[in-house]
């Protein structure tokens, strides 16, 4: 087994001495055996470089290292599962050439990587053990420390029965975790939410319960949330340094499984942050995507959501960059041939060219189906609003149809049509389109440009607000800016308060004259009376009342056809 770290310089003699520490065995009770710790000191004080050894609660050696004077660095543990306590099942044994005590980096390597203990052995000057010092972290307590350190003069005095010791802190932190309501029986991916902005923090507030919502439709159990407002956004981690181990750490506790950020992260940030940890490492984006995946049905929406996935993987795929990749050929051109990595891109490249090429030939589909419902010169409205804002469920009420609705945030994707018939044989059409977000991510409006394009040939866009939010404002301009930045300004609007049975009925009708809006509870066919007359006296003359019962309005069915 090879020796890792800076072993360049050490003699031959020096390297296969380190190399048969791999043959030591130590019993499960002791935390190193005073012969390793008395030869690991004195090939240390030889070589004056630092040495440490990573072992198993069976004692055995996994890892040799080699560091500097001041410093070893820890191996890859990716492939050491956390167990059932959340400890690694390892312990980390180096010299300190200056007989010094742990370091912050010590401390933090114990708490990121969740070993079994830290653990430093003084050298003097002749080369011989001197004091020991120790750490190892703790369960959750009323003084909120990670952990504890400790210390012996020397190895004899290193009263320790490690196995009974690591029994006592396993079943402490599991009991922590059964406390703290932690189900590690459930399969659904933990997270820590976490939020780095300027803005205010009610903004910021804001923004994370809308992303605790789209965690929960992505199946995801949010543990806990993290709020930082720097003064300056850190370039390589967002926030500070030191602040992304402390969430990592705290995360760690908790047993979360992923970090989930509010915001967009670059590339370079999250190579920077899964570098500290095995933690998985989304950004709201990602998120977003997750659940467009999960809600596509149609062939049009799934093609729609592979588009902008590979839009978003392709700068985020990381190597060694394309220094060594052959992309053209004469002098200057030639190399090893293309990297792994730049496969991975060009056939990405090429998927993205297919599906757009796909994407227009679906559109020429649409635009002669929309033209064909012009021709008939049928009135043409679009439901639009925010994410569960209750579009679907007003669709399903004003035309008897059956579209999947849920209280999720984009519980339906896909577009849908049905006609609205109205008495004195006259009908609308009436198009469900996918709901908006705050920040919905740029691949995303892209790709669903297209299916988006349906409000364009749109006579009146019904702007459905959820009244009972109480951010129901800011959702307003947001999809007033989302539709402004379609081009989509100019297409006559009526808003529609929804949900109007949470709200009290003196601040419901005062909102109404304020935004000049129309109530409605969209599970309720009752309270479509003034809606319905609204509709009818846009399109007809206003020779018939409306009166919202169910002999006036009725399914028209499905007009895909047409």
């Amino acid at each position: 087994m090879d020796v890792l770290g800076q072993t360049s310089g050490l003699k031959a003699a020096q390297l296969n001495a380190l190399e048969r520490i791999y043959r030591r065995r130590m019993a499960p009770d002791e935390v190193i055996s005073t012969e390793l710790a008395r030869f690991m000191c004195g090939l240390a004080h030889e070589i004056r470089r630092q040495i440490g050894v990573l072992i198993d609660r069976n004692g055995i050696v996994k890892y040799v290292m080699v560091g500097d004077d001041r410093e070893i660095m820890l191996p890859d543990l990716s492939d050491y599962a956390l167990g059932r306590s959340g400890l690694r099942g390892l312990r980390c044994v180096h010299t300190h050439l200056k007989n010094e005590a742990l370091s912050q980096d010590d401390l933090t390597d114990l708490a990121l990587l969740r070993l079994d203990m830290m653990v430093a052995i003084g050298v003097n000057t002749m080369g011989h053990p001197a004091s020991v010092y120790y750490a190892h972290l703790l369960p959750e307590n009323p003084q909120n420390q990670q952990l504890e350190q400790l210390f012996a003069p020397s190895l004899d005095q290193l009263h320790l029965d490690l196995k009974a010791f690591l029994h006592s802190l396993d079943a402490e932190l599991e009991r922590s975790l059964e406390t703290g309501h932690v189900d590690l029986s459930d399969p659904r991916e933990r997270a820590i939410l976490v939020s780095v902005s300027q803005s205010s923090r009610r903004e910021i507030e804001d923004s994370l319960c809308e992303l605790d919502e789209l965690a929960r439709t992505a199946d995801v159990l949010v543990l806990d949330q993290v709020i930082q407002r720097p003064q300056r956004l850190n370039p390589k981690f967002l926030m500070g340094e030191g602040k992304i181990k402390e969430v990592v750490i705290r995360a760690l506790q908790q047993r979360a499984t992923m970090l989930v950020f509010d915001q967009d992260l670059s590339p370079t940030q999250v190579r920077s942050i899964t570098a500290l940890t095995d933690l998985k490492v989304i950004d709201r984006s990602q998120v977003i995507l997750d659940i467009f995946a999960r809600r596509a049905h149609t062939l049009d929406g799934k093609v729609q959501v592979e588009l902008a996935q590979l839009k978003y993987i392709l700068p985020r795929l990381s190597g060694k960059g394309t220094a060594l990749s052959r992309l053209m050929g004469g002098i200057g051109g030639r190399g090893p041939g293309e990297t792994k990595l730049e496969i991975d891109r060009r056939r990405i490249r090429e998927r993205i060219s297919r599906l757009e090429k796909r994407l227009k030939g679906m559109m020429r589909g649409r635009l002669q189906r929309r033209s064909k419902r012009v021709r008939a010169e049928v009135p043409i409205i679009s439901i639009v609003g925010y994410t569960n804002a209750g579009k679907s469920t007003l669709l399903n009420s004003l035309t008897r149809s059956e579209v999947f609705t849920e209280d999720l945030l984009f519980a339906t994707l896909d577009t849908s049509t049905r006609r609205l018939r109205f008495p004195l044989e006259r009908e609308v059409i009436i198009t469900d389109t996918v709901g908006f977000i705050r920040q919905l991510p740029a691949s995303l409006m892209g790709a669903f440009k297209s299916t988006l394009e349906e409000l364009s040939d749109a006579d009146l866009l019904l702007h459905v607000v959820d009244l009972s939010n109480p951010r129901f404002e800011e959702q307003i301009r947001a999809v007033e800016q989302i539709l402004a930045d379609l081009d989509l300004g100019h297409i006559p609007r009526l808003l529609v308060f929804n949900k109007i049975d949470l709200v009290d009925a003196e601040e419901c009708a005062a909102l109404c004259r304020r935004f000049q809006a129309t109530a409605v509870c969209a599970q309720d066919r009752r309270s479509f009376k003034r809606l319905l007359d609204q509709l009818q006296k846009r399109f007809w003359t206003a020779d018939h009342v409306v009166d919202g019962s169910d002999d006036d309005v009725e399914n028209g069915g499905s007009i895909d056809s047409l």
